[in-house]
């Protein structure tokens, strides 16, 4: 027995992590280099926070473009008829003449002959036609104008991720708006629980998740030419470890998940090891948030580590207002008696092999 012991104080036996009080241990107030905190009222007021994903007010402001509004990079057709024989543009014995493929440069003008530079972006066509024959009727009697759009290549946006098909889109009057948009290019690909997306317009940008862009109206922003959009499959997450019943990277998608609800998604507590005492929750929290749990000031990002003691009277009440966020690490500690069990097998099982060596000695 004696010899047994000897063995095990030299071999450490295998569990799931480290102990209670092996964590601790790293403790500032013991020369470590994590706060170790117990969850209070106080830490889960000032601890807690969701990421908010949304638009800014110059997203949410920006009204629905004119789906027949003239734009730099279109190309435009024209046909003038003139109401003389011999007129400013049309050959003799025609009364009509074309001028297409005419590009708005990237001032938004265009050049008609004897009509000089004329602004067209901004206008509609028939604007743009009104123009035209007002410019030119000063050099022949009653024009006529007709103005129609080739190509709109000044008035689309990109869009790219997990769609059913990527490209790059008009916008067009069906689909002036991002949810218009994504249904165009075919829908997600991506389960829509997980699905994040984000609006790139000049240095701006926007997130937002897609159940909330279905869910609220003033998410459904109008769109605006060169927009890029982009589909993102959501890449938070939390670890779960120790002693559970699952050991796993479990995604947390679009949802507020608290600490009883982490638990339960990796099938709870392992009733044969779990010491419901030791549950702890390990983050890298940001000066801001350490310096409100920790009621004093504190200089840069800290290692936070959080203890929740499931059997205190109003622990499990605890557990369920401490939010988990991306990145957090869930780890629960064996039971004491969980060590003390695998020792006793250990120096049981050395007391067996070691009789039945004896046996098949004799």
């Amino acid at each position: 027995m004696a010899l047994a012991l000897t063995v095990l104080s030299a071999c450490g036996l295998s569990r799931t992590g480290p102990n209670k009080s092996e964590i601790f241990a790293g403790a500032v107030e013991r020369g470590g280099n994590a706060q170790v905190i117990y969850v209070n009222d106080h830490v889960t007021r000032t601890a807690n926070f969701a990421p908010v994903y949304g638009f800014s007010n110059s997203f949410l402001g920006a009204s629905q473009i004119g789906a027949d509004e003239i734009r730099p990079g279109d190309v435009l057709g024209l046909s003038i008829w003139e109401n003389v024989d011999d007129g400013l543009l049309t050959s003799l014995g025609s009364s009509s003449t074309s001028l297409q493929e005419i590009q708005v440069d990237s001032g938004g003008y265009i050049f008609v002959p004897y009509a000089g530079r004329i602004r067209a972006a901004g206008n509609s066509p028939d604007e743009l036609r009104q123009i035209i024959t007002e410019r030119l009727s000063a050099q022949t009697p009653d024009p006529q104008v007709s103005v129609t759009r080739l190509a709109g290549n000044g008035a689309t946006v990109s869009v790219m991720g997990k769609v059913m098909s990527q490209g790059v889109y008009p916008i067009e009057r069906p689909t002036r708006t991002l949810s218009a948009m994504l249904a165009g290019a075919g829908g997600v690909s991506i389960e829509p629980e997980i699905a994040v997306i984000t609006v790139k317009r000049g240095n701006e940008q926007g997130k937002v998740w897609l159940t909330d862009l279905y869910g609220s109206k003033s998410n459904d922003i109008a769109l605006r030419p060169g927009d890029i959009i982009l589909v993102e499959e959501d890449q938070r997450s939390f670890t779960a470890l120790g002693a559970l019943m699952g050991q796993t990277r479990v995604p947390l998608g679009n949802e507020i998940i608290n600490a009883t609800e982490a638990i339960a998604m990796v099938g709870g507590l392992s009733s044969a090891l779990a010491d419901p005492t030791g549950v702890f929750v390990m983050r890298d929290e940001p000066e801001s948030v350490a310096s409100r749990v920790l009621g004093k000031p504190v200089y840069g990002s800290q290692r936070m580590v959080y203890v929740l003691d499931l059997t205190r009277p109003n622990g499990l009440f605890l557990a369920r207002d401490f939010l988990i966020r991306d990145g957090d690490t869930l780890y629960v500690t064996e039971a004491p008696y969980v060590s003390w069990n695998k020792s006793l097998a250990a120096i049981t099982g050395s007391v067996t092999s070691a009789d039945t060596v004896a046996t098949f000695g004799d």
